[in-house]
């Protein structure tokens, strides 16, 4: 019971690439509502064509949306089974993720 109990509350953080028709459509508005909605923090942002270093050292280029999330496990879990919805107008073709050192942010935020 007290290992269950630790697992349920463990902070975990998620670094998440979003692929598809996820920008023009509100993408960004309606992850920070759900986020918020789930108690998590972190941000989301759109990238357009940007070079990304993976861990492997490989570099890609991404377009899509880009979000970190940041809280319980469950949250984040749920969290990115909700990013292959998305917004209602969103065509989501594909969601990577990494899982990354939790850092401690407390808010949720849109960047531009």
């Amino acid at each position: 019971m007290i290992i269950y109990d630790y697992l349920k509350g463990m902070v975990v953080r998620a670094h998440v690439f979003i692929s598809g028709r996820v920008q023009g459509v509100f993408f960004r508005a309606y992850t920070q509502r759900q986020a918020k909605a789930l108690g998590l923090s972190g941000w989301v942002r759109n990238v357009s064509n940007e070079k990304l270093q993976m861990k492997n050292d490989k570099l890609i280029a991404f377009t899509g949306v880009e979000a970190v999330f940041e809280g319980e496990k469950s949250s984040v879990n749920e969290m990115i089974a909700w990013c292959w919805d998305g917004s209602p107008s969103a065509e989501v073709t594909d969601v990577a993720v990494v899982w990354e050192k939790p850092s401690g942010s407390s808010t949720f935020e849109i960047k531009r």
